[in-house]
């Protein structure tokens, strides 16, 4: 923030009651919904940061004034003790926006004491957006299914560097067909390039979210249409314990690298060396996350490369051009 002042770094009335009539609507606002009377308000909650614009799903998400509170605070510091008075005065400035975001509708109320359920995918999204700013440390997560949708994927990295931005940590396991797909692997890159570790793991496992080792989020439909909101301390412990555990298991990944190549010749090499360390094609398809038909079609082609009539003098051509010894 250059040369910031403490009006410039607060909402106008007008931005004010646009943020209070957006929170009872739940906190969303539609960009089709945007009229043009109030373009410049969200153009200044957006600059502010107490919007963020999620482009997938074609709307705004209301964020935590607490966090924003605290940055514009931090900004403010910097400058220096001519500013110090302006900075203390930020939070209680938004303490309005504050109690109207907590006493908001978040149109989830189905659930148990410590769970709390949310139906369709644009509301869990915007829930777990929610809960990412209300607990901006670690943030803890377990995506299988190989490939991340690659339409969100922009949204996702703007998230990333925002937590990671505000002192954040993150880290993520993937499946290990994730170093197969291009955009996900340059998604990981960028990722990891702003601080976030990114793991790959060769075995099954089901999806987890966990933020400041206080909410867990985990699927309640096998379609992923409905999730679960958890803030029982003594679950939360367990999830976290169960990542950790998994997080072990995990298999680190030079992200920079992989990104540095192509998808294609990336499989083909990660085939050949699984199968130069003696792993069969149905072990391999098992590790990679992949069919045994697509393995075996990458197998056929290595053997035309290197000459091979069988699957043992295969690996262990591979093996002597791994060590410099010439195949038998």
């Amino acid at each position: 923030m250059a040369d910031p002042t403490l009006s410039d770094a607060l909402p106008n009335e007008s931005a004010r009651a646009l943020y209070h009539a957006i929170l009872r609507e739940g906190g969303r606002l539609l960009v089709a919904d945007i009229r043009p009377e109030d373009e410049a308000s969200v153009k200044q909650l957006t600059d502010l940061g107490l919007l963020v614009l999620r482009a997938a799903d074609g709307n705004y998400s209301a964020v935590n004034p607490r966090s924003v509170g605290e940055r514009i605070g931090a900004e403010l510091r910097e400058e220096g003790a001519r500013l110090i008075t302006q900075a203390s005065l930020v939070p209680k400035m938004l303490d309005d926006l504050t109690q109207a975001y907590d006493a908001a509708p978040r149109l989830d109320h189905e659930g148990s004491p410590g769970v709390r359920y949310v139906h369709g995918m644009h509301q869990i999204r915007h829930r777990v957006a929610q809960v990412q700013n209300d607990h901006p440390g670690e943030a803890l997560a377990m995506q299988p299914g190989g490939a991340r949708p690659a339409e969100y994927l922009a949204d996702a990295l703007d998230s990333n560097r925002r937590h990671l931005a505000n002192g954040g940590s993150m880290r993520t396991i993937y499946e290990a067909s994730a170093r197969l797909d291009l955009p996900t692997v340059e998604f990981a890159a960028e990722s990891a390039r702003l601080g976030a570790l990114i793991r790959v793991l060769p075995v099954p496992f089901t999806r987890l979210l966990i933020f400041g080792r206080a909410v867990a989020v985990i699927p309640a439909a096998a379609d992923n249409t409905a999730a679960a909101f958890i803030e029982d301390p003594a679950v939360v412990d367990f999830l976290v314990r169960d990542f950790e555990l998994h997080w072990q298991q995990a298999e680190g990944v030079n992200w920079a690298a992989l990104a540095a190549g192509s998808a294609g010749s990336t499989v083909h090499e990660q085939v050949g060396r699984l199968l130069a360390n003696g792993l069969t094609q149905r072990a391999i398809a098992s590790r990679m996350g992949l069919s045994e038909r697509t393995v075996a079609g990458h197998i056929a082609r290595l053997r035309e490369l290197y000459d091979a009539e069988t699957l043992f003098q295969l690996g262990w051509q591979m093996r002597g051009s791994r060590t410099g010894e010439s195949g038998g």
